[in-house]
């Protein structure tokens, strides 16, 4: 059963890999494109907010470049080294955009709260800021909720953490470039300090943002499965497989968007060997075909009689009709 799913499987993965690559692709355009954009207006029309949202966006450039090669890598076929192929690259390259994302904040969060005191202070001249740059910033509200809507399609179709992650910092752009909005339409007022003070809100929502993706990253390279929900939905699956009396335990390991189960179930202490492995066999193929993620399952079977006469105490503790 195992090998009758495998192309499609394959297939499955192309295309994930596939519609990944497009909106990383799309991503990396759009970001240079306002890169030069917001730096050249933020520098040309004095909107400290609107330079820290432009290097903001330079950041972006760079690792959407990391992201595309770990993307590419990631749909690698399985090898000797690798026999469930390259999947948690993707969580590395989320990684990589969190810590882009946190240090790029952190500097931006310094530079913009040094120029806000010296404006407050009346230690830095203060320069009127142009009106271009203020649809600079509107424009790219616009944009940016364009690519999270694709992004976060996507990242919901394919489960890929470095895609939902992508999708997470373009939220992040917008909030950004919304508090650069602001801080230049307050400076134009009069209120010329608000401008940088928005360029360290800018940051602060980065380092958030960064700070949240790598703690999602991190859980995942350290196999942290939802259990309760695999669990119930492995319940629910085996339990018209009537001589699976009990399941004593549930293991489960990520890579990359993919599930490897290892499964202790509990059978008659009386049945043959052979008959236990042909309902082992029966129960991996029942749980390959019913959890879409999931690309290996490892069956093992304990008596469920009593070890000993007079025994309290069960060999398997977790029947599967107690357990719904």
């Amino acid at each position: 059963m195992t090998e009758l799913l495998s192309p499609l499987r394959c297939s499955n993965t192309e295309k994930r890999r596939k519609k990944a690559e497009t909106v990383v692709n799309v991503g990396l355009f759009a970001n240079t494109i306002l890169a030069l954009v917001k730096v050249i207006a933020g520098i040309v029309w004095h909107s400290q907010a609107l330079l820290a949202d432009g290097i903001n966006s330079i950041s972006d450039v760079i690792y959407f470049i990391a992201v595309k090669i770990f993307v590419r890598l990631s749909g690698k076929p399985a090898d000797s080294n690798h026999p469930y192929g390259h999947h948690q690259l993707e969580s590395i390259a989320a990684l990589v955009i969190g810590a882009f994302v946190i240090t790029t904040g952190t500097a931006i969060f310094w530079d913009s709260i040094d120029s806000a005191f010296k404006l407050f202070t009346g230690k830095e001249p203060s320069y009127p800021i142009g009106q271009f740059a203020l649809y600079v910033a509107l424009a790219t509200i616009f944009v940016k909720i364009l690519l999270m809507v694709q992004a976060s399609r996507v990242g919901r179709e394919t489960g890929n953490l470095a895609i939902k992650a992508l999708a997470r910092d373009h939220l992040n752009d917008i909030f950004a470039s919304a508090a650069a909005a602001l801080g230049i339409q307050l400076s134009q007022l009069g209120a010329s300090w608000v401008d940088p003070v928005a360029g360290a809100v800018v940051a602060v929502i980065m380092a958030k943002t960064g700070f949240d993706i790598l703690r999602e990253a991190s859980s995942d390279l350290m196999d942290n499965v939802p259990s309760e929900e695999l669990a119930r939905e492995i319940y629910g699956l085996l339990e018209d497989v009537t001589e699976v009396e009990a399941i004593e335990d549930i293991h489960a390991h990520r890579f990359g968007p993919y599930l490897v189960v290892n499964l202790v179930i509990c059978l008659d202490g009386d049945l043959t060997v052979w008959k236990g492995n042909e309902i082992a066999d029966r129960v991996e193929s029942k749980l390959l075909t019913g959890i879409e993620m999931l690309r290996k399952v490892y069956v093992h079977y304990h008596p469920s009689k009593k070890l000993k006469e007079g025994d309290d105490e069960q060999s398997c503790l977790h029947p599967i009709g107690d357990a719904l």
